[in-house]
């Protein structure tokens, strides 16, 4: 039997997520990204792209995009999860996010909405669009 296994390093290529307005997500994930140390990768009319090490994220307003906003409680995505830092870092980044469309989720058992172990922020864009930011 042959092994199936990759010999690539990382377990993620990259992500791409569909929204209705470009500009608007760009503003939100544009800031959250950034934020988190990644870097502008590419631009073209309808998308950008921001990336650390080998993996990036990719926001994008395709012209094949259909009716419907996301619903991270139906089926697909839930939630994307990132490395915040340290607590500190993660206490920065909640206290900045609302200025860059950023919305606390579970705001009354944040920061352990994880557990009492698990130190994260779960923040939503305009979008419904989730994130979990971890700290750690």
């Amino acid at each position: 039997m042959t092994s199936t296994r990759s010999t690539s390093p990382d377990l993620l290529h990259h992500v791409e997520l569909w929204v209705p307005d470009l500009h608007r997500a760009e503003r939100s994930w544009g800031w959250l990204l950034t934020a988190l140390g990644a870097e502008p990768f590419q631009s073209w009319p309808h998308g950008r792209s921001w990336r650390k090490g080998a993996v990036y994220v990719v926001i994008e307003q395709s012209p094949d995009l259909t009716d419907g906003e996301h619903d991270r409680r139906r089926p697909g995505l839930n939630h994307l999860a990132f490395h915040a830092g340290t607590p500190a870092r993660l206490d920065e980044l909640v206290r900045e996010a609302p200025a860059h469309g950023w919305t606390l989720l579970f705001p009354e058992r944040h920061p352990f909405a994880g557990g009492p172990e698990h130190r994260a922020a779960y923040l939503a864009d305009g979008y419904g669009f989730e994130v979990e930011l971890v700290a750690g």
